[in-house]
């Protein structure tokens, strides 16, 4: 039989938690440490977008990179659909061999960017 006091200690004692599972980039799909990430709007805030998804940073600013506003609201504006097009596959065949804390500074693209 338990006393008050160890019965009140049971009952306000934290309960013990599973740790949370790591966060996986849907664009190079590895585990994302926290000091690498980004929040990412699949449609931009200037074209009225609001749903985000966490990205690594290195990814993040890739998509920035490469593509405009307007194309990232109208054909791009979900993981899958910049998974699929040829310029992120060939940056994705080239991060995914690095390390998940990984970041390099992204140039722009010299593409040019329809209007």
């Amino acid at each position: 039989m338990l006393g008050k006091a160890r019965k009140n200690q049971l009952a306000n004692a934290p309960l013990k938690q599973a740790p949370p599972a790591p966060l996986i980039c849907p664009i190079c799909e590895r585990e994302i440490p926290d000091a690498q990430k980004d929040a990412h709007h699949l449609v931009p805030k200037s074209k009225g977008g609001r749903a985000t998804e966490y990205l690594h940073r290195i990814c993040h600013r890739q998509i920035h990179g490469l593509f405009t506003e307007t194309e990232l609201a109208r054909t791009l504006n979900t993981a899958e659909a910049l998974r699929a097009h040829p310029l992120m596959q060939k940056f994705i065949a080239w991060v995914s061999n690095k390390p998940p804390g990984f970041y390099e500074r992204v140039a722009k693209s010299t593409r040019i960017k329809p209007r």
